[in-house]
Protein backbone atom coordinates (compact mmCIF):
# COMPACT_ATOMS: atom_id res chain seq x y z
CA UNK A 1 0.00 0.00 0.00
CA UNK A 2 1.01 3.39 -0.76
CA UNK A 3 -0.99 5.74 -0.10
CA UNK A 4 -2.46 7.03 3.25
CA UNK A 5 -6.02 6.38 4.06
CA UNK A 6 -8.29 8.99 5.88
CA UNK A 7 -11.75 9.84 7.48
CA UNK A 8 -13.10 11.65 9.92
CA UNK A 9 -15.59 10.36 12.01
CA UNK A 10 -17.19 12.76 14.49
CA UNK A 11 -14.15 14.51 16.54
CA UNK A 12 -11.52 11.81 15.41
CA UNK A 13 -9.45 11.63 12.91
CA UNK A 14 -8.12 8.26 11.07
CA UNK A 15 -5.16 7.86 8.86
CA UNK A 16 -3.42 4.86 7.94
CA UNK A 17 -0.57 4.62 5.64
CA UNK A 18 -0.17 0.65 5.23
CA UNK A 19 1.80 0.14 8.44
CA UNK A 20 0.61 2.41 11.19
CA UNK A 21 -2.80 3.72 12.31
CA UNK A 22 -3.17 6.36 13.78
CA UNK A 23 -6.55 8.28 15.63
CA UNK A 24 -6.72 11.91 16.21
CA UNK A 25 -8.95 13.32 18.64
CA UNK A 26 -9.50 13.77 21.97
CA UNK A 27 -6.71 11.20 22.98
CA UNK A 28 -4.71 10.22 19.89
CA UNK A 29 -3.42 6.72 20.08
CA UNK A 30 -0.71 4.76 17.37
CA UNK A 31 -0.68 1.03 16.30
CA UNK A 32 1.74 -0.92 14.51
CA UNK A 33 0.13 -3.46 12.46
CA UNK A 34 2.59 -6.14 13.91
CA UNK A 35 0.74 -5.44 17.16
CA UNK A 36 -2.43 -4.94 16.73
CA UNK A 37 -5.52 -6.62 16.84
CA UNK A 38 -9.08 -5.41 15.65
CA UNK A 39 -12.23 -6.75 15.96
CA UNK A 40 -15.25 -5.03 14.13
CA UNK A 41 -18.49 -6.46 15.09
CA UNK A 42 -21.94 -5.52 13.79
CA UNK A 43 -24.00 -4.48 12.84
CA UNK A 44 -26.68 -5.73 15.13
CA UNK A 45 -30.54 -6.16 14.36
CA UNK A 46 -30.87 -2.09 15.28
CA UNK A 47 -27.77 -1.57 12.84
CA UNK A 48 -25.17 -0.86 15.70
CA UNK A 49 -21.54 -1.98 15.31
CA UNK A 50 -18.53 -2.28 18.05
CA UNK A 51 -14.83 -1.77 16.61
CA UNK A 52 -12.43 -2.87 18.95
CA UNK A 53 -8.64 -2.11 18.28
CA UNK A 54 -5.79 -3.28 21.24
CA UNK A 55 -2.37 -3.26 21.34
CA UNK A 56 -0.92 -6.91 21.12
CA UNK A 57 -2.23 -10.31 19.62
CA UNK A 58 -5.90 -11.37 20.42
CA UNK A 59 -4.53 -14.06 22.73
CA UNK A 60 -2.62 -12.17 25.12
CA UNK A 61 -4.02 -8.18 24.28
CA UNK A 62 -2.44 -5.15 26.07
CA UNK A 63 -4.67 -2.14 26.32
CA UNK A 64 -7.69 -1.65 24.28
CA UNK A 65 -9.98 0.87 22.73
CA UNK A 66 -13.56 0.15 21.74
CA UNK A 67 -15.77 2.92 19.88
CA UNK A 68 -19.51 2.16 19.61
CA UNK A 69 -21.67 3.14 16.50
CA UNK A 70 -25.23 3.50 16.08
CA UNK A 71 -26.68 2.58 12.07
CA UNK A 72 -26.55 6.71 11.62
CA UNK A 73 -23.59 6.98 12.82
CA UNK A 74 -21.94 4.53 11.00
CA UNK A 75 -23.51 5.94 7.72
CA UNK A 76 -21.46 9.36 8.48
CA UNK A 77 -18.62 7.55 8.67
CA UNK A 78 -17.74 7.64 5.16
CA UNK A 79 -14.31 5.83 4.50
CA UNK A 80 -14.50 4.37 8.08
CA UNK A 81 -15.49 0.58 6.44
CA UNK A 82 -12.71 0.94 3.59
CA UNK A 83 -9.97 1.61 6.18
CA UNK A 84 -10.64 -0.47 8.65
CA UNK A 85 -10.99 -3.37 5.72
CA UNK A 86 -7.45 -1.90 4.22
CA UNK A 87 -6.41 -2.38 8.25
CA UNK A 88 -7.52 -5.97 8.26
CA UNK A 89 -5.64 -7.12 4.84
CA UNK A 90 -2.48 -5.54 6.26
CA UNK A 91 -2.75 -7.24 9.54
CA UNK A 92 -3.10 -10.36 7.24
CA UNK A 93 -0.45 -9.78 5.27
CA UNK A 94 1.93 -9.20 8.42
CA UNK A 95 0.98 -11.91 9.43
CA UNK A 96 1.24 -14.42 6.50
CA UNK A 97 -2.56 -15.35 6.60
CA UNK A 98 -4.74 -15.58 3.76
CA UNK A 99 -7.31 -13.15 3.07
CA UNK A 100 -10.85 -14.91 4.49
Amino acid sequence: MDDEITTTVGREFYSFDGRILEIFGGHPVRFHIRHLHLRVTGPDRKGKRVVEIAHGRPELPGGSHIWRYTAAEWEQAHGLAALLEAVHAAINSASGHRPE
